[in-house]
């Protein structure tokens, strides 16, 4: 059920979103636009954190620390506090980011390159030699998934230990991953507007087709919902593949849900998310040209 609307305007634009509540437990949604992050409530309360940088892919921490990939080369780290510092420099052309069940940072560089990072932020190369990496997702096993290409798309699979195998290329122009709680994979078909769901064997199904807009990222809440972000709109998904329409004119680069059974921090005004409130976490970039920015 959707309740409430709220309006940010940031430079002239205008950018409206509906926010959900589900049971008692409301979301906090919480929004990069430009160079800004808004916590939005359910009664439409808007709290600014500014940022340095652009946003694309997005992550939470087992502590509910924040991290942003940016424009420029930075990874960003966000505290639940609303404390900001540079976790590093040394990111290249980041695009996205998920973190492991050990807590560290996997980082895509979109020439060709994923990094893994130490929680102290020591870098090391988990592997090389991709063509466009563009989303990243982690199964409960711990293997890694990686999705790119372009137009001859691909999904790849890493083993903790970093073997390689090719999970399919049945895909055009692949973009944002994302395991529901059953274990099957979610991808954003760029190309074809589509959302593809695969079993862990790899067999393909379509969940969603002809989204008016190129399918940027992808992200499951805790009730089983997929929210599927375009160029213009956010949509939400029910487990039967109900569609409707979650914010619009958006221009979305990541989506993220912080998990519900992480810790809740002190009660903080900066605070990212409040407690017993899960945090729907959007980057938005307005000057993507193509499928990515």
């Amino acid at each position: 059920m959707k309740t409430n609307r709220a309006t940010i305007t940031v430079s002239g634009a205008i950018c409206t979103w509906l926010l959900a509540g589900y049971g008692v437990e409301a979301q906090n949604l919480l929004a990069t636009v430009y160079t800004n992050i808004y916590e939005i409530t359910p009664a439409g309360d808007i709290t600014t954190y500014p940022t340095p940088g652009t946003g694309r892919g997005l992550a939470f921490d087992s502590n509910g620390n924040l991290f942003m990939a940016e424009i420029g080369g930075n990874i960003l780290e966000i505290a639940a506090s609303g404390a900001q510092s540079t976790f590093t420099s040394q990111a290249g052309d980041p695009t996205d980011l998920a973190f492991n069940g050990k807590g560290n940072l996997f980082q895509i560089d979109h020439n060709g390159n994923i990094f893994e990072y130490a929680p102290n932020g020591q870098q090391s190369t988990f592997a090389t030699g991709l063509s466009e990496p563009e989303g990243l997702a982690f199964n409960a096993a711990g293997d890694l998934f990686v999705s790119g290409g372009n137009q001859s798309g691909y999904i790849y699979e890493y083993t903790p230990a970093g073997v390689q195998s090719t999970f399919t290329t049945d895909v055009d122009n692949p973009l944002g991953l994302a395991f529901n709680s059953a274990g099957d994979l979610f991808e954003a078909d760029a190309n074809s507007g589509n959302i593809y769901e695969f079993t862990p064997e790899g067999v393909r199904s379509t969940f969603a087709t002809g989204l008016p807009n190129v399918v940027t990222a992808l992200a499951f809440n805790t009730a089983g919902d997929l929210f599927a972000g375009t160029h213009n709109d956010i949509y939400e998904f029910t487990p039967d593949g109900t569609e409707t329409d979650f914010a619009t004119n958006t221009r979305v680069a990541g989506l993220a849900f912080q998990d519900e059974t992480l810790p809740v921090p002190e009660p903080s005004t900066c605070a990212l998310f409040g407690s017993g409130l899960l945090a729907l976490v959007v980057s938005l970039h307005k000057n993507r040209k193509s499928a990515r920015p």
